[in-house]
């Protein structure tokens, strides 16, 4: 059975005291929930004191350089992060990949190193709107996960989530709909069996982002293929990712 993940990236928001009423709340609001693996991704500042009142909610930072210490102003280590208590790690997001320039096989340095210091990395994949328009969503993703994945074994896999975040919906309003969602899951699935195995594949969680919201968050995560959801803007309030978490159920 492969898990089912809700998992909110906060991005360059929040402030240590909000990110720790946000969780503390939220901690409330889903005190019931049972099967639901929860994730909140603080900024980096706000990791430590998130921590402390994580409660049932897992924590995920949301990058990481991929050496363990050296002169890399501004950069954070999977050996900090470790020693924190952080368990996930967000790589390869669009916007990391748009605005600061990393490419297939930094992404790919930044998996090795996080699972070689015990973190459970989130790949994220997914295509521009030139893409998906010019019919190239399939090849952009498959080289997005061959790419960050290449060296990973089996064993190694079994750490990793997948993230499928179309650019053309991230923090547009925009979403895909459940059936265009759920074509490239399907896609995901298989090209993850072609790459480890059939069991592999079956068991990996793989999670939809773009425009999650408590509005279309139940269509989409009860496609087949979709087991959770990489949320933004709609996980910086408690009560409106509560409601996703729930409609997991």
């Amino acid at each position: 059975m492969r898990k089912m993940i809700v998992a909110g990236n906060w991005k360059m928001n929040k402030t240590n005291t909000e990110a720790v009423e946000i969780v503390s709340k939220l901690n409330e609001l889903i005190a019931d929930v049972k099967g639901v693996e929860v994730i909140i991704g603080p900024p980096f500042t706000a990791l430590s004191d998130v921590i402390k009142v994580a409660g049932k909610v897992k924590v995920a930072a949301q990058n990481m350089h991929w050496e363990e210490k050296g002169a890399f102003t501004g950069e954070v280590s999977p050996i900090m992060f470790h020693d924190l208590g952080v368990e996930y790690v967000i790589l390869g997001h669009s916007e990391r990949r748009a605005y600061f320039g990393e490419t297939n096989e930094m992404i790919n340095k930044k998996i090795k190193s996080a699972l070689a210091h015990g973190l459970k990395p989130i790949l994220c994949v997914g295509e521009k709107l030139e893409d998906r328009e010019n019919g190239n969503t399939e090849n952009v993703v498959e080289d997005h996960i061959k790419g960050g994945l290449e060296g990973i074994s089996k064993e190694e896999f079994a750490n990793v989530v997948i993230a499928y975040e179309p650019v053309w919906a991230i923090g547009t309003g925009k979403t895909a709909t459940p059936e265009q969602a759920e074509e490239v899951h399907a896609f995901i699935r298989k090209l993850l069996t072609e790459l480890f195995d059939a069991e592999i594949a079956e068991n990996t969680s793989i999670l939809y982002g773009g425009s999650v919201k408590p509005a279309n968050s139940k269509e989409l995560i009860s496609k087949e293929n979709i087991d959770g959801g990489l949320v933004g803007g709609a996980s910086l309030k408690a009560e409106d990712f509560s409601i996703i978490v729930k409609s997991v159920l």
